[in-house]
């Protein structure tokens, strides 16, 4: 199968890890067998004049390789502008958080503009010959009047090979950490005000209050290759977003047996169900100290890695392939909704 993937997330010279899980779900799909064509559409590094190509290059690209298939991997401008492109074969969009639960502890210009993505992903969702989306939580964002049968949830695979437990001291050792603090390790990605670090900054302070030695460390702009020694340097992965889709930090941190807390967003209860040592907190820097009090005082380590089995790279790609047969099977052209508009903002 000819697939067409269209993604402005992606590992570039600029930004090495941005869009890692992107890559690494397209390497799956291609070990299975697909033949993958891929359009970058550059929007960290050109801003948002890069949506207004896109067409023009999409076009270009459907000329080329005849693909059999378009997968948007993310929602907003972007797939807007592919679902109504892309009239002649099936489109399949997969929403991954903020591009449908948008961005509402922001400042004004960027909430505004998060606004407009999620009526452009409603929007998309409408057109698509078929949706992913990688929770329930953003399963439950689209709109009301979308076929369920045309909605699978498939969170993003994690390399299993890559994120495995290693020595805890000698990973502190190459990060120059100390080897006996408390440290606390939280993922704030872009900077993004929905990871709510203020929150990660005074729950570390009210857990040193209470005499833990906690060492709060920042991941950001790590590449992906690196992450796995800070993930087993820590003691724990703390995450305090607003909200989330299907987290990866959180998946890579179980695949490296690490204890998590975390405050109850995206799939991250489904995630840490019925593992001793992982805790869900609520969003107040009293109860998050609680919890790192309580990882402090328990086993260093979770048995977490055991039950990402269905999450591999391999069994995420089988999922998506799967999806993408039976979306091309059931594919036929013209039947959009009625009116294209999404029931709810």
């Amino acid at each position: 199968m000819r697939v067409l993937c269209v993604t402005n997330m992606y590992p570039s010279a600029e930004f090495p890890a941005s869009g890692t899980f992107i890559h690494q779900q397209i390497q799956g799909l291609r070990e299975l067998g697909l033949d993958l064509d891929l359009l970058y559409v550059a929007r960290r590094e050109k801003g948002m004049k890069c949506y207004a190509e896109v067409a023009r290059r999409l076009r270009k690209h459907l000329a080329e390789a005849a693909p059999e298939l378009v997968h948007v991997m993310y929602g907003g401008i972007m797939a807007k502008v592919v679902s109504e492109t892309v009239t002649h074969r099936p489109v399949v969009v997969t929403f991954h958080g903020s591009d449908l639960l948008g961005e509402p502890s922001a400042g004004v210009v960027r909430r505004l503009l998060a606004w407009a993505g999620v009526r452009a992903s409603l929007q998309a969702a409408l057109r698509a010959a078929g949706v992913v989306v990688v929770s329930e939580g953003v399963r439950r964002a689209l709109p009301a009047n979308l076929p369920a049968a045309k909605v699978q949830v498939i969170p993003c695979g994690i390399d299993l090979d890559r994120f495995r437990p290693l020595d805890r001291r000698a990973c502190r050792e190459r990060l120059q950490w100390s080897p006996d603090r408390f440290h606390v390790l939280f993922q704030d990605g872009n900077g993004a005000p929905v990871k709510r670090p203020a929150l990660a900054r005074a729950a570390i302070a009210a857990a040193r209050a209470r005499g833990l030695d906690a060492e709060l460390h920042v991941l950001r702009g790590v590449p992906n290759e690196e992450v796995p020694i800070w993930l087993n340097a820590s003691a724990v992965v703390l995450l305090t977003s607003l909200h989330e889709g299907s987290p990866m930090i959180v998946k890579e941190a179980l695949a490296c047996d690490r204890p998590i807390v975390s405050v109850d967003v995206g799939d991250v209860a489904e995630r840490l169900r019925g593992i001793q040592g992982c805790y869900l907190a609520r969003p107040e820097a009293a109860d998050l100290a609680d919890k790192l009090l309580l990882v402090s005082e328990g086993p260093s380590s979770v048995r977490g890695r055991e039950t990402l089995t269905e999450l591999s790279l391999h069994r995420v790609a089988v999922r998506l392939k799967e999806f993408y047969e039976a979306t091309v099977q059931q594919w036929q052209p013209g039947l959009l909704a009625a009116t294209c508009q999404p029931a709810r903002v």
